[in-house]
């Protein structure tokens, strides 16, 4: 070593010792169940996200917590992907994420999610202030954190921390300073706090380049390009030859028409069509359509639905299929559970409907049922209309028409002159003791029945011939009542009478 180097190396300084070599006399950072809720926690809570992802990055590059210490299963070490599931856990506020949200936002399993924040709470990171709970019956309420900071956190640092309010609990002091030797790491972890993690790209896509590469390789289409001369006039380098110089263009005649088809020619996504199913697909796509043909399957579940139709969906039938094969097995009055009933009405009917031209002829039958029963509807509601708009009919019993002449009679015949004297009167003739009780029965139904159309024609003609006591000896004093109570108000101008 010569004279001149000898002093500057003793001018030369020490080198710093790292701030890391602090956490190894750390115990293992690990916080039991019991001390995971605000009300127990040892920690403080962090200030804002910004400061709590710098705990975050510190417990991750500390290694101070270990999964695989306390569990014998799930992630091995406090990674990148527990970094990503605090980033979102900082965005919060409140701090109540639901696991579909996280699961959505990080593209993690259920079990990975749940894993991720059962070691946040473990490092002491996260305490709980409500835990979620799910009630049979009622929608699930998430759990509610407290981003906080671990107290080994502050001593590794020399973070200081003051109580401003003594009554408050122990976890709501605030940092008031940081040791210079804990400077240098902290101004670390605000960088990595203030960079988002990302999700690493897939192997596929980083090999896709390559494969192409090696591809046009093999088949000659690469070429070098010499550094010297480009393609382009614009050259970057220490070349001293003249770029503008060494260009050529080639001639016209060997330039290309434009006719060539491309080696690799894009599908039109007209031609392409709909996307064919696969066999998941057809049987919830006869699932969906069942329950939005039948009546007595609204509302059940499509999912339960395909698994009872899964094998008449593989054997290919369709919902006008399934129509028809319910036609020749029976259908239920009263449905309790809809899927129930599809299954015991499905039972075995592949075996028995086993060929395209059988499932043809029960959907004949079932659409001839149809045609027949839509021509009896017709029908009914035809004699509705007519009987209600049409004219009155005289009634069809024999005893009822006897009855009736009997009181037209009775009442357009002349009244008996007063007899002499010295002669004797003959007794009159009043009330049904004469009639045979099925003859009232017959009567008094016919009667109720014209009641029900508003015909009240045949009791008020028994009222006007027979007075309204042997009226309600025949027909009864509620019917006569009631067919009274109609005919007054058919004379009212405030009432109307029709067909609904």
């Amino acid at each position: 070593m010569s004279s001149v180097a000898a002093p500057a190396a003793v001018l030369l300084p020490s080198p710093r010792p790292s701030v890391d070599d602090d956490v190894s006399v750390l115990p293992g950072l690990y916080v039991p169940e019991a001390s995971q809720w605000l009300s127990t926690s040892a920690g403080r809570i962090a200030s804002d996200g910004y400061s709590w992802m710098q705990a975050v990055h510190w417990v991750a590059g500390s290694g101070l917590y270990k999964p695989r210490r306390h569990r014998s299963h799930g992630p091995r070490s406090f990674g990148a992907t527990t970094v990503r599931v605090a980033q979102e856990l900082a965005e919060l506020f409140p701090c109540r994420p639901g696991i579909e949200y996280l699961v959505r936002r990080t593209g993690l399993s259920e079990r990975s999610v749940e894993y991720h924040l059962g070691m946040l709470r473990e490092a002491g990171l996260l305490a709980w202030i409500v835990k979620g709970t799910r009630v049979s019956g009622g929608p699930a309420q998430a759990s509610e954190f407290a981003r906080m900071i671990p107290v080994e956190f502050d001593v590794a640092l020399g973070i200081r921390t003051v109580q401003r309010d003594e009554d408050a609990p122990a976890y709501t002091r605030a940092a008031s300073g940081i040791a210079e030797s804990g400077r240098e790491l902290m101004a670390k972890l605000a960088k990595k706090a203030s960079r988002k993690v990302r999700k690493p790209r897939s192997k596929t896509s980083s090999k896709a380049p390559a494969r192409g590469a090696r591809k046009g390789a093999e088949q000659g289409v690469v070429t070098a390009v010499s550094d010297e001369a480009r393609c382009t006039p614009m050259q970057v380098g220490t070349s001293t030859v003249s770029s503008a110089g060494g260009t050529s263009f080639p001639p016209e005649s060997k330039l290309a028409s434009g006719d060539a088809q491309s080696p690799t020619p894009k599908k039109s996504k007209a031609k392409a069509g709909r996307r064919k199913l696969n066999v998941v697909g057809r049987r919830f796509q006869l699932a969906r359509e069942l329950t939005q043909e039948l009546d007595w399957l609204r509302g059940c579940s499509v999912a339960r639905i395909a698994w009872v139709a899964r094998d008449v969906a593989d054997a290919g039938w369709t919902v006008t299929d399934v129509k028809g094969w319910l036609h020749l097995r029976g259908e239920a009055a009263r449905v309790r559970r809809g899927s129930g009933l599809l299954a015991v009405l499905l039972a075995g009917a592949e075996t028995v409907l086993d060929t395209p031209t059988k499932r043809a002829d029960a959907v004949e039958q079932w659409r001839g049922a149809q045609e027949a029963a839509r021509r009896h509807r017709i029908q009914q509601v035809r004699a509705r209309t007519e009987r209600y708009e049409g004219d009155w009919d005289a009634p069809t019993s024999r005893a009822v028409q006897r009855q009736v002449d009997e009181a037209f009679a009775a009442s357009f015949r002349p009244k008996p002159r007063a007899a002499a004297p010295d002669t004797e009167a003959l007794p009159e003739v009043s009330g049904v003791s004469g009639l045979e009780d099925d003859v009232v029965a017959e009567a008094r139904a016919e009667a109720r029945q014209r009641l029900m159309v508003g015909d009240t024609s045949l009791i008020t003609v028994a009222v006007d011939a027979m007075g309204r006591e042997t009226a309600e000896q025949l027909y009864g004093a509620d019917l006569v009542r009631r067919a009274l109570q109609l005919a007054s108000g058919a004379r009212s101008s405030l009432m109307t009478y029709g067909r609904r």
